[in-house]
C-alpha cells in the first residue's frame, strides 16, 4: 500500500465519492420501487422505454465529459437494469 500522501489524498476522495455513488444508486432503487408499487396498484407498464430513452438522452446532453457518450449509455442502461432488478426481486 503505497504511502505517498497525494495518493492517499486521492484514493480518500475516490472513496467519499464510491459512497455518494452508493448512496445516489440506493436512494434510486428506493423510487424506483415506490413508482413501481404506484404503476401496479394504478394498472400502469412498469417498463416504460421511452423514458428510459428520454432519460439517457438528456443525461448524456448534460454530460461534460470526461466520460463518453458511450459511456453515459453504458452506465445509465446498467444502472436502470440493476434498478428494474432490485425492485422485482
Amino acid at each position: 500500500m503505497s504511502t505517498d500522501p497525494t495518493i492517499k489524498e486521492l484514493r480518500d476522495e475516490i472513496a467519499a465519492i464510491d459512497r455518494a455513488i452508493l448512496a445516489g444508486i440506493n436512494t434510486r432503487i428506493e423510487l424506483v420501487a415506490r413508482i413501481r408499487s404506484y404503476k401496479s396498484d394504478n394498472g400502469i407498464a412498469f417498463v416504460d422505454p421511452d423514458r428510459e430513452r428520454q432519460l439517457i438522452e438528456a443525461l448524456d446532453a448534460a454530460n461534460d465529459g470526461p466520460l463518453s457518450p458511450e459511456g453515459v449509455r453504458e452506465l445509465f442502461t446498467f444502472v436502470l437494469d440493476l434498478a428494474k432488478r432490485e425492485v422485482t426481486h
